[in-house]
């Protein structure tokens, strides 16, 4: 067992609220993959992707492009008026587009189990809505041109095996089926996934994508709440240090249920004390 703590929160006693981190879970057909966001090293990158979780641009995405020995991709499209006589693939309206931070903080490389931002081909500044998952490893897209530098901006900590369901797909299966719709939905859609050969709308990969973050609030009476939205069907940690090098202590151990959870810190008596979320992957 994989033992990742991923929230680290800050907490001042002279603040009232904070929060910092993000793990965010993608729930696919197969199960869900739950990703590190590399918030310090890939700030705006980060912030991009969570502004389109938060904002609801991605309600009823799928994905639309799989190439088994390369990556799946998503955020470009979904089905508005989903599941009713009116619906129909839309595209995800770009907010704008970012700031290449390939050599910002950290340099990762497009190696297997990462997520990285898609761009035009020849334009180093023109990823927007839309991201992949690295399949392998795909170093090629680390070259320094304009054609590539991906910028990677989160790692799989949980569900490669259900990144590894995508890697069986095939343009031949009777289902878990890559189709070319290209003639009729338009260039992006030449590696489409689907489910099955039925080709209908319940045949397409939504993925619903949430985001676990971490809050702290000083109470009227001098304690600390810790809330977050706990990781469903793991243990939940909260741990705590009052100094760095930190020395971490339990203060409760929780299974999640992927439900918001509070716990009150009753126990203060410095003026501040660092506070994290560890999940056991």
């Amino acid at each position: 067992m994989k033992t990742f703590a991923f929230l680290l929160l800050v907490f001042m006693a002279a603040t009232s609220l904070a929060s910092a981190g993000t793990l965010a879970q993608f729930r696919t057909p197969f199960g869900d993959i739950d990703v590190e966001l590399y918030d310090q090293d890939k700030p705006v990158t980060v912030q991009n992707f969570i502004r389109y979780v938060e904002s609801g641009a991605w309600r009823d995405m799928f994905l639309h492009r799989c190439v088994p020995n390369f990556v799946i991709q998503g955020g470009g499209y979904y089905v508005a008026n989903r599941s009713t006589n009116n619906q129909a693939i839309n595209r995800v309206i770009p907010f704008g587009t970012l700031i290449n931070e390939f050599g910002v903080g950290r340099r990762y490389s497009n190696v297997y189990g990462t997520i990285a931002m898609a761009k035009l081909a020849g334009d180093t500044n023109s990823a927007s809505s839309q991201w992949f998952f690295n399949l392998q490893d795909n170093a090629l897209l680390d070259a320094p041109d304009t054609n590539n530098l991906f910028v990677v901006f989160g790692q799989v900590v949980g569900g490669t095996n259900v990144l590894n369901v995508f890697k069986t797909f095939s343009r031949t299966s009777p289902t878990n089926v890559i189709a070319d719709f290209s003639s009729i939905l338009g260039g992006a859609f030449g590696e489409l996934p689907l489910l099955s050969t039925n080709a209908t709308y319940n045949d397409l990969l939504y993925v619903n994508i949430s985001l676990l973050t971490v809050q702290v609030r000083s109470t009227s009476i001098g304690t600390q709440e810790i809330s977050w939205i706990s990781v469903s069907n793991k243990l939940n940690t909260i741990e705590f240090t009052t100094n760095f090098p930190p020395v971490w202590q339990s203060l409760t151990i929780t299974n999640g249920t992927g439900e918001t959870f509070k716990f009150l810190d009753s126990s203060v008596t410095n003026a501040q004390r660092f506070y994290r979320v560890r999940v056991d992957f």
